[in-house]
């Protein structure tokens, strides 16, 4: 089995949704935004968001709704 690492900086679009599972297991959605900027060949500035979604678990999954909140 094999593992990726992402790194994913950016802002929240907006605020975690945090739930349990029927085990009691807490799962955090989050949304998050990434922006790229780069000027075109004719000289116009251009900008690109990007959109993941990310789901964290167990302590993780706390910290993130305690902490995080929508453009943070």
């Amino acid at each position: 089995m094999s593992y990726q690492k992402l790194i994913i900086i950016g802002n929240l679009g907006r605020d975690p949704e945090m739930r349990y599972m029927p085990d009691g297991t807490p799962v955090t959605n989050i949304s998050v935004a990434t922006s790229r900027r780069w000027n075109s060949a004719d000289g116009s500035k251009n900008e690109e968001t990007t959109w993941f979604r990310v789901t964290l678990w167990r302590r993780d999954a706390e910290n993130a709704a305690q902490y995080l909140k929508k453009g943070s």
